[in-house]
């Protein structure tokens, strides 16, 4: 072969070494990692123990219960705010009520048991049903709980007396009724913050 033809053939070679390296897939270094994430949300679980506060017969005009029962956060997240809503009914049974049974039936929130006269907030069932929950919560639950509401795992205990309250009137309309109360306590959380 001539000088030329190898020149050609070189000059061909190389071209074809340039295409098949413009068009042609590149070798670099690399590396992958993936991560795994979760979110799980808390859980907000209060108990009350005993579930049923107070369950008596007989009372008359001046007789007074005294109850008490635990409020226990159960749940995985801090509870700030424990909200009561109440309900009653009243069975009249000679259907001669002129008044609301539940304005005679006095609740007081104390303390402790031990001293009866300390007490936190004081009204009648007809007035804590017409209350609204958070005014409950700021005249009951948050003189106990003050900032640091129920945190996880923790309790309080909660002591109430009922007084049946004689007006020194006759309160005969009253004979052979009852009320059959219902409170439902509401827990909320703490505010939201970075985790």
């Amino acid at each position: 072969m001539d000088i030329k033809k190898q020149l050609g053939i070189g000059i061909m070679s190389a071209l074809l070494g340039l295409t098949l390296v413009g068009s042609g897939t590149y070798a670099y270094f690399s590396d992958s990692e993936k991560t795994n994430n979760t979110f799980a949300a808390g859980t907000l679980d209060l108990a009350i123990n005993p579930t049923q506060v107070i369950n008596v017969d007989n009372i008359k005009p001046g007789d007074w219960m005294v109850r008490d029962f635990e409020l226990i956060n159960n749940g995985t997240l801090d509870i700030e705010k424990v909200l009561l809503q109440t309900d009653y009914t009243v069975n009249d049974v000679k259907g001669d009520n002129k008044e609301d049974f539940g304005k005679y039936i006095e609740v007081e929130f104390l303390y402790n048991a031990d001293k009866l006269d300390e007490v936190i907030y004081k009204t009648t069932l007809a007035q804590l049903k017409e209350m609204t929950p958070e005014a409950i919560n700021k005249h009951i639950f948050y003189p106990v709980y003050g900032e640091k509401g129920l945190p996880v795992g923790t309790s309080d205990d909660f002591i109430v007396k009922f007084n049946f309250i004689d007006n020194g009137k006759d309160q005969n309309e009253f004979q052979g009724d009852s009320i059959k109360l219902t409170w439902t306590f509401n827990a909320q959380q703490t505010a939201g913050e970075e985790k």
